[in-house]
């Protein structure tokens, strides 16, 4: 039995060498237009792949994805207890999470001269909105103006208190290079050096931000803050899943994702995914009828061939495997020579679309070759009627 078997697999192999062999130029046709279709299939998937992680990427520079705040705003504490950010994981299974803790109070401010130590010097006074802030030390841009961040860096040379104040703060109170300001709220006093940030266009040009612990002394509010600000990465249903798995270690807070960031993301995403995978199905589908038109022509040669292992007593399943056997490998090669080309094809792709290379994906490249292979063994579809060969009308020419 095991003569047989070994006897069998060798005839196997022979003859698949004979049908690679019969007709070079018809295989190169076909290994050209599995390998082409298998090239643009795992370019356009890496692409596909790579765009999830650089749009995941590139909205985590446009701030925050979720908010942690009270649950009712309307409560007369409306706050928040500082200990909570401690209790926020600062990581989860896509990278790091950037947090940022803020406190908003409203205050007077007035201009204070280098020297000057009366807070009623004169000077007219405003009311402004003084943000305390305290962030992670990692990634803090996704969570904080960027200008806030660079006069943080100028300011660790700097023994003295500073804060930094709004383009509009600053244009209100006429401040000059050197000035400072007073902050005062009740009894509390504070005289601080002053950085002016550049003008964002947003509401930081309205506000003051000071250190954390100190406005909370200023507005006589220990330990409390208003709210959490979180850089999560993932797609936005990840985002989604974060914050409903973090929800019951918030207690009384609330975590909701900013769906302005979210939902774009999702909708970005979708319509280049959904091109894609229209673009890659038109692929596969015109190099199937690539393949077919081969394989008709190889039908009709091989009908002798046919005829003769129906003869000697091949069955017409055995006879059809080794066709499909043949497409199969067909698909192989050309799945795997296509899809390392088309990989390498994307990285150039990416850098002409989206202005950076694409990362090549491994995970793209077994599909790639198992989408050919398929793709193959369907094209040989016309081989079916290779199974209605009849013996004898070979052995007469009628066939």
């Amino acid at each position: 039995m095991a003569a047989l078997y070994s006897g069998n697999r060798a005839m196997f192999w022979r003859i698949i060498r004979r049908l690679f062999g019969a007709n070079r130029g018809r295989l190169f046709v076909m290994l050209l237009a599995l390998g082409a279709g298998a090239a643009v299939t795992a370019a356009l998937l890496n692409l596909q792949v790579d765009a999830k992680r650089r749009l995941t990427t590139e909205f985590r520079t446009f701030g925050p994805n979720v908010v942690i705040s009270p649950r009712n705003s309307s409560d007369s504490l409306g706050f928040l207890n500082d200990s909570l950010f401690d209790r926020i994981p600062n990581q989860n299974r896509f990278g790091s999470i950037p947090e940022a803790e803020f406190l908003y109070g409203v205050v007077d401010v007035s201009l204070a001269k280098l020297g000057d130590e009366n807070p009623d010097n004169g000077a007219i006074s405003n009311r402004v909105i003084l943000v305390g802030y305290a962030h992670s030390d990692f990634h803090a841009e996704q969570v904080l103006p960027r200008s806030l961040l660079d006069a943080e860096e100028q300011w660790k040379g700097v023994s003295s208190l500073r804060c930094a104040v709004g383009q509009r703060v600053a244009s209100t109170l006429k401040m000059a290079p050197g000035d400072g300001v007073w902050f005062r709220n009740g009894p509390q006093r504070y005289s601080v050096a002053a950085t002016v940030l550049p003008s964002t266009g947003g509401p930081e040009d309205n506000q003051v931000f000071f250190y954390l612990d100190a406005v909370q002394k200023l507005l006589a509010q220990p330990h409390h803050i208003s709210l959490i600000q979180l850089s999560v990465p993932g797609t936005s249903e990840e985002i989604v899943r974060f914050v409903e798995e973090l929800q019951p270690q918030l207690g009384d807070a609330e975590g909701r994702p900013i769906r302005q960031f979210t939902e774009a993301q999702a909708k970005i995403y979708n319509s280049i995914s959904g091109i894609l995978n229209y673009t890659v199905g038109i692929v596969l589908v015109l190099t199937g009828l690539c393949v077919m038109a081969a394989m008709t022509n190889v039908a009709m040669e091989r009908k002798n061939d046919v005829g003769l292992m129906k003869a000697i007593g091949g069955s017409v399943r055995r006879v059809l495997r080794l066709f499909l056997a043949e497409a199969a490998l067909l698909g192989l090669a050309g799945g795997m020579i296509g899809g390392a080309t088309g990989i390498f094809l994307s990285i150039g792709l990416g850098k002409a679309v989206f202005g950076v290379a694409a990362r090549p994906r491994l995970i793209v490249y077994p599909v790639a070759v198992a989408l050919t292979i398929i793709v193959a063994i369907l094209s040989a579809y016309p081989l079916r009627r290779l199974a209605s060969i009849r013996p004898a009308s070979v052995f007469r020419g009628e066939a």
